[in-house]
């Protein structure tokens, strides 16, 4: 499926506007496809698929039914029984050469690329960086691995990048990831991690799975208490958090000196991730000597995604675009 940008601006605009889901019954699929087409009212629908693995994905578990589909998307791009994790692909008019895995939070309960993906991956592509919207596996929906599955679906989504690079034209060593809440723990771990979290299924697996760089907005970091009260926390480690399960979901514990370059930007009255997750990351951060830029506005909540034209959130595209510029991915 390739990507028609006029139809894909279109499709967004009326999947805003739209209410209840857009799943289509019967949906024939297309020549050489595995599965069906989502229905065109979907945010995701004109995008490009590259589905993450060869055959089933690691761990086991039957995962959930969306009947028939990769995954079930409502018509405000909020997508839910991942049972096919893949990439969706929005490509620039002119490519630089970079490229961003991008993943949209939701509490590990949906993923919403309607508010943080689509968005955002059109405001990156205007300026030349191709975009990979990760679909990711939800870790309630059957999956035996549970909390790793989303994990392992990040670490597979780099190296499959940088295993295409030629195909996609872009450079392996400029892959970057950017996160959103749920999102944003995904792509700490994938940053910070130390541990492969899966056997190998082909010759891509023998790329790394460490991204250059890393962009995360208002990230949920730390399973300690008393910033613990998050969907984040309870859907992956439950009421109850163990010694081992805090140093593995909690991102900052992780940080080492191979750490890549972080940007974080977080609004002062989030009543959900507060504040204190990415003070504990750039401290972190910092304490390592890892290059990390961070961004505290007084007003926005959790879920700006852009940010609503006028309020201080709204700042951060253009702060992170200038991170980006320093850091030779918006170079040609």
């Amino acid at each position: 499926m390739g990507l028609d940008r006029r139809t894909l601006l279109a499709a967004t605009a009326a999947a805003m506007a739209g209410q209840g889901a857009a799943r289509a019954q019967g949906a024939v699929k297309p020549p050489g496809e595995l599965v069906p087409a989502l229905p065109r009212t979907a945010p995701g629908a004109q995008l490009q698929v590259i589905d993450l693995w060869p055959g089933d994905p690691p761990g086991g578990g039957e995962g959930p039914d969306p009947n028939g589909y990769r995954f079930d998307e409502t018509a405000r791009g909020v997508i839910t029984k991942v049972e096919r994790p893949c990439l969706l692909v929005i490509r620039p008019d002119k490519p630089n050469g970079s490229a961003m895995i991008v993943a949209a939070g939701g509490g590990y309960r949906f993923i919403d690329i309607g508010n943080e993906g689509v968005p955002v991956g059109q405001m990156l592509t205007a300026v030349g960086v191709t975009v990979f919207l990760l679909i990711y596996r939800l870790p309630g929906e059957g999956w035996d691995n549970g909390p790793d599955a989303p994990r392992q679906d990040a670490q597979r989504a780099v190296r499959l990048v940088r295993a295409q690079s030629t195909e996609l034209g872009i450079d392996p060593a400029r892959v970057g990831v950017l996160g959103f809440s749920a999102g944003g723990h995904l792509m700490g771990e994938t940053a910070v991690g130390n541990q492969n979290l899966y056997p190998p299924v082909d010759a891509h697996d023998a790329l790394p799975y460490r991204p250059a760089l890393a962009g995360l907005l208002y990230p949920v970091i730390t399973m300690k208490a008393p910033f613990d009260g998050t969907s984040t926390r309870r859907v992956l480690v439950g009421d109850e958090v163990t010694e081992v399960e805090m140093r593995t979901y909690s991102v900052d514990v992780q940080v080492r000196a191979d750490t890549p370059p972080m940007f974080m930007a977080q609004a002062m009255d989030d009543p959900i991730a507060v504040c204190d997750h990415v003070l504990l990351m750039f401290a972190a951060l910092r304490k390592a000597k890892i290059p990390a830029e961070m961004h505290l506005f007084e007003r926005g909540g959790h879920g700006f995604g852009l940010g609503p034209p006028g309020t201080p959130v709204a700042a951060w595209p253009g702060l992170f675009l200038a991170w980006l510029h320093v850091r030779g991915f918006l170079a040609a």
